[in-house]
């Protein structure tokens, strides 16, 4: 039971020490909350593993999110280029 208490204590002055650095890029974060939402629900449903689930959707969610982004910078650079014209021999 001390130890419980122990560890809780350690993480919660660990979570309180750590948000500064990790609420100065909000952006990295994008995908991440719908995704560890999915997860953590999807996790729970098969095995009690909610956390597990969580950390998983989180990844899974910001991968998509990522590829989703280049996708999107490679079709805005594909309508910025001229299209080719014939030259006149």
């Amino acid at each position: 039971m001390i130890f419980r208490k122990t560890a809780l204590a350690s993480l919660v002055a660990l979570g309180f020490g750590a948000f500064p650095f990790l609420a100065s890029e909000p952006a990295l974060a994008v995908g991440c909350v719908s995704g560890a939402l999915a997860g953590g629900v999807a996790g729970h449903y098969a095995g009690h593993h909610a956390l597990a689930g969580a950390v998983g959707g989180c990844i899974v969610g910001h991968h998509m999110n990522t590829v989703e982004k280049r996708k999107a910078a490679a079709a805005a650079a594909a309508r910025q280029q001229p299209a080719a014209t014939p030259t006149a021999n």
